[in-house]
Formats: C-alpha cells, structure tokens, sequence
C-alpha cells in the first residue's frame, strides 16, 4: 500500500512539472540565442564522364614491349580524337618493370642468386573526359579495338555544378526557414519573434562539415582483347549527382 501511494505520488509530481513546463511563459525565452543547422539537396542528371583506357605490352625485350605500347597508344589517342573531337585527353601512369620466374623457396643456408627477369611489362593510361555522353558507346568502341576500357566515372560538368549552386542555397535557406518555425513551434513562440543574427553557409565558421558532392555512379569494365578488332558497342547508364548544401544559422528570439 505504501509503495502504491509512493508511486502515485510520483506520477502526481511527474504531471506537475509537466504541465509547468508547458505553462512556461514566453518570457522566459526571450533573448534566447538557438544555433540551427539546415541542409539543402539538389539532384541532377549527370553530364560528364571521365573515362579511363589502358594499354599493356609484355615482351623478353624491353624496347619491344614499349614500341608496341607507344604505337598502340599513338593509335588510341587518333582513334579517340576522331570519335569524340570535343573531348579533353590525357595520358598518365607509364610504367614498366621487370618479369622474374617463379623460384622455388631455398634449403636454409643456401644463398640467393640473382634474379635475371625474363621479360618485361610495359603500360600506359589514357583519361579521356567529354559532355558528349550521346557519343559515348561510339567512342568506348573504337577506342576499345585498340586500347581496353579500365573505368568510367560519371559526374557533372564544373559549369553544372556552379548553376546549381543557387538552387542548393535556396533549398538550404528553405530547410532553414521550416526548422525555425518548428522550433518556435515548440518553444510556444511566434515565428516572427525570431531574428536571423548569423547564417554560416558551408560551416566556414567550424559550425558544421563542409558539403559533399556524391552520388555519381562509377562504371569498370574487364579488358578486352586489343589489337584492330571490331568491338560490339557498350551500354552506359549515366545516373545522377546529388549536391548537397549545408548551414548553420544563429537564431535570437526577441
């Protein structure tokens, strides 16, 4: 009995203190300083990729192996002119380096002798980056009769992304406004009392992370045999780009 009055009591004492929570005056937040975070998001059609062609060479003789890699890359980067006229090239990552038999593991105390390589390996990257997505199975292509296709990475445009950068504002800003409201909301204020004092765009002051640019979709392929052959064109799905803009805000109620 006296652990059922204890618990009444309790429960009595818990109501009481919210309803003088509920009741509590307006005064009492006035002056008040909220710092809000927001974020806005927009979503667009990716209009860029950035390809990635190879070319590997093995031979015993090492200038073997590198003539055949500089000619066919020669003939890969024509090919791709020819196909895409507006997109930017670059060669990158030329490596060579030896081939060593497999040894079998020595007795213990018995010295290594030098290895002698058996042939050599010889490579080059191509990045080919264009707007012209219609022409894209056409260019992978013809490219692809000479040189093998190692990655796609599609994304937008730099001149996309700064258009876009209006809209991320206003939804950022509109995600802002709605918070404030619900914040007033439950602090039994009048949305007008509340006065924007700073807006942080990007969390520039440390108030939030930085925005981030995700969501394009990456695309590899297995090499495919090179030396002339025709091959069959492939099928891309672009995908979307999701831009992200965040804020914080510090918001005083009068």
């Amino acid at each position: 009995m006296t652990f059922m009055k204890s618990l009444l009591a309790a429960a009595a004492a818990t109501v009481a203190l919210g309803a003088q929570a509920q009741a509590l005056p307006a005064s009492a937040t006035l002056g008040t300083l909220v710092v809000v975070p927001a974020n806005g998001e927009v979503v667009h059609a990716n209009d860029q990729v950035t390809v990635t062609l190879a070319i590997e060479e093995q031979d015993k003789g090492k200038a073997a192996a590198a003539s055949r890699v500089n000619q066919k890359m020669n003939q890969g980067v024509a090919i791709v002119k020819k196909a895409d006229p507006q997109a930017v090239l670059k060669t990158q990552g030329y490596y060579t380096y030896a081939v060593y038999p497999e040894t079998a593991p020595l007795p213990p105390g018995v010295a290594a002798k030098p290895r002698v390589p058996t042939g050599w390996r010889v490579g080059q990257y191509l990045q080919v980056t264009t707007t012209n997505l219609a022409a894209l199975p056409k260019t992978v292509s013809a490219a692809q009769g000479v040189l093998t296709l190692n990655r796609l990475n599609f994304g937008l445009a730099p001149a996309t992304v700064r258009k876009l950068d209006d809209q991320r504002i206003a939804a950022a800003y509109k995600n802002l406004n709605e918070r404030v409201a619900a914040i007033a909301g439950a602090m039994g204020r009048n949305v007008n009392d509340a006065v924007i004092d700073t807006i942080d765009f990007e969390g520039s002051g440390n108030y939030a992370q930085r925005a981030n640019v995700a969501g394009a979709r990456a695309m590899s392929a297995d090499a495919m045999a090179y030396g002339g052959s025709q091959v069959a064109e492939p099928s891309f799905e672009a995908g979307e780009t999701t831009l992200n803009m965040g804020l914080v805000a510090k918001i005083k109620f009068k």
